[in-house]
């Protein structure tokens, strides 16, 4: 089941970025790179480790490094209900 990125939030999922460096199969000496982003759990990043290793797996050009980062856009706590609004002229 697929859930909204809002739902994914309040549920404690935060913007996940990485940049992964990697060989090019028929030419080691080049480093490429590959920009990555999903929501995904600090600490353990379950779905970025997925990927990597899908990564190692199925694409012949191999991973050099990864850098990433992980940011939250709202927390359950930072979330409130208004319940009245109020027009102006």
């Amino acid at each position: 089941m697929a859930h909204s990125e809002t739902e994914l939030m309040l549920k404690g999922y935060g913007l996940t970025t990485a940049e992964l460096f990697y060989r090019m199969p028929d030419y080691q000496s080049v480093l490429n790179s590959f920009i990555w982003q999903d929501y995904d759990l600090a600490p353990d990043y379950p779905r970025l480790f997925k990927f990597i290793a899908f990564w190692q797996e199925e694409i012949e050009g191999p991973l050099h490094s990864v850098r990433f980062s992980h940011r939250k856009m709202i927390a359950p706590g930072a979330w409130r209900n208004v319940v009245q609004e109020f027009n102006l002229h």
